[in-house]
Formats: C-alpha cells, structure tokens, sequence
C-alpha cells in the first residue's frame, strides 16, 4: 500500500504548487503546511471499488503534532500566515510568550482546535485536487491498483 504513492510523485509535486496558494492564504505557513503534510497520510479509501475509490487524509496523527506548530510558531516569530502568531488577542512576542506561559491567553484549548480543524480541511482539499489531477490526467486507476498491491 505504501508504494502507491510513489507512482504518483510527479502529480503530487504538481498540487503541491498549485496548492501553495491555498496555503498563502490560511493561517499556516509553508514550514507548518510541510509539517502537516508530514504528519498526514494520504490513503484510498474503498480502493477495491473504482466507482468509490477516493483518496482521503488520514489526519490522525495531526493532534500530537500540534505542539510541533507552536514550537515552530515560536522559533519563527511573525512567519506563520494570515491567522498566525499567538493566541492571546494579538499580543506576540516577548509578551504574548510570558502570557502564554502564564496561562493568561485563555484561548489556547479553543484555538489549538481551531488550528487542528483547519489543517484537517485542507489536507483533505488537498487529497481532492490530487485525485482530480489523477482522474483528469487518466492515472487515478493505475494508483487506485497499486494501492492494493
């Protein structure tokens, strides 16, 4: 099963940058989009059926990466995109750190869920424009089969 995806490297590649606009604008950048794509497994889902195969985001292992966005959150200040930085209403830095460390943001739980549902979204926008690159490029069917090898 894990092979599959090697089949498909270049139309991956392809997405990739067609996708680095989704990615430039959400509150993501691209060091943490790469970090959840590391953590996301792409998956054919019903692959022994070529009417409901679909490609899918296995996202289960995004929760326990989540710190590792914080920590790179924190290591790169002002890099992440649009909804990035801290949680705590605006105030990064130095500041929002000690807030932060203080537990005086109050939002962290809500946005770390927040943050975790967005990532899940577009890991699966990003499984759907692969499948249909594969499909209009006629390649879906061969990854669908290799995918069962």
């Amino acid at each position: 099963m894990s092979d599959w995806t090697d089949a498909i490297v270049g139309d991956r590649m392809a997405v990739d940058q067609e996708f680095n606009d989704r990615v430039m604008n959400s509150q993501f950048s691209n060091q943490e989009w790469g970090l959840i794509m590391t953590a996301t497994e792409l998956e054919i889902e019903n692959p022994e059926d070529p009417d409901r195969a679909r490609i899918v985001a296995d996202t289960s292992k995004l929760p326990e990466m989540m710190p590792e966005l914080d920590s790179l959150r924190e290591q790169m200040p002002g890099a992440a995109g649009g909804g990035g930085g801290s949680g705590g209403g605006g105030s990064g830095g130095f500041l929002g750190s000690v807030r932060s460390a203080l537990g005086l943001d109050g939002d962290d739980g809500e946005a770390d869920a927040e943050r975790l549902e967005a990532a899940e979204t577009m890991t699966q926008e990003y499984a759907e424009r692969l499948q249909q690159r594969l499909e209009d490029n006629g390649k879906f069917e061969r990854a669908r089969t290799a995918y069962l090898e």
